[in-house]
């Protein structure tokens, strides 16, 4: 599959920009609310060192976003691409996480939207894990239609393993929605 894990997309809403090693400070700054992770399964990522650890993941991935709000030109938060499978035709989304400035006010959907719609150019499935214990992540994505199909452990970058529940989403259900 020939795709390109970091464009840049952009709706009236947000930006999301692939991620550069310049822009860890300021979105440390989002990231180091505790209250945001407090439903993730690595609750701890709050900190600098284990919030350095996932930024470390992101620029590996090759496939990490910078989140910007349009109107303000904020930092939103940050989300991915990963394990694209040429296989299963499919595409991971995930890592997400929202400055709670934002919560509730659409930038969410309006960066799953464009991740998926970009998605869906090229793969004919997108997979998302969801901290088994992460409940507004869990509603969110089910607001999106993506259907739990599993339970798996994940081991996050560098990170110790936990429970997930896998979701998917198909082409066909989001053009259809």
């Amino acid at each position: 599959m020939i795709f390109d894990l970091q464009p840049t997309l952009e709706d009236e809403l947000i930006k999301a920009v692939p991620l550069k090693a310049g822009d860890f400070e300021k979105l440390y700054l989002v990231a180091s609310d505790p209250l945001i992770w407090a439903q993730h399964p690595n609750k701890d990522r709050y900190k600098r060192e284990v919030f350095e650890n996932f930024f470390k993941g992101a620029m590996e991935s090759k496939g990490a976003f910078i989140v910007y709000d349009q109107a303000g030109g904020n930092v939103v938060g940050s989300s991915r691409y990963y394990e694209p499978n040429d296989e299963n035709h499919s595409v991971a989304v995930g890592y997400t996480f929202i400055g709670r400035d934002f919560w509730g006010k659409g930038h969410n959907a309006a960066l799953k939207k464009l991740m998926f719609d970009y998605a869906f150019q090229f793969v004919e499935k997108v997979i998302l894990h969801i901290g088994a214990t992460n409940y507004r992540s869990q509603k969110a994505t089910e607001k999106l239609g993506a259907v739990k199909v599993g339970e798996i452990e994940v081991a996050y970058y560098g990170e110790p393993v936990k429970w997930n529940f896998e979701y998917q989403i198909d082409k066909v259900q989001w053009k259809n929605r």
